[in-house]
């Protein structure tokens, strides 16, 4: 069921008429007793989370030292020494 209100009304339930149209109820706000437009909630995008969740990566091969000659390219200094 949708609630209607005016502009002054609405502006002084703003918050509450937020809530209930996040809720999913339809709030319309009118003007003049004519309704000029409706609250609805925005639909936030899907994001999931593990996109790489098929790698399989162990705390061993997290914390383990860079290879000499990779972290000398990290550091900058092109081949190992």
């Amino acid at each position: 069921m949708a609630v209607q209100v005016n502009v002054a009304e609405a502006k002084t339930r703003l918050s509450q008429l937020l809530a209930r149209a996040e809720a999913g109820e339809e709030v319309v706000i009118a003007r003049a007793g004519k309704p000029v437009v409706r609250l609805a909630p925005v639909e936030r995008p899907h994001r999931e989370f593990g996109f790489m969740s098929h790698l399989e990566i162990g705390d061993d091969d997290l914390f383990a030292p860079l290879p000499a000659d990779e972290l000398a390219r990290w550091e900058g200094r092109g081949d190992a020494e």
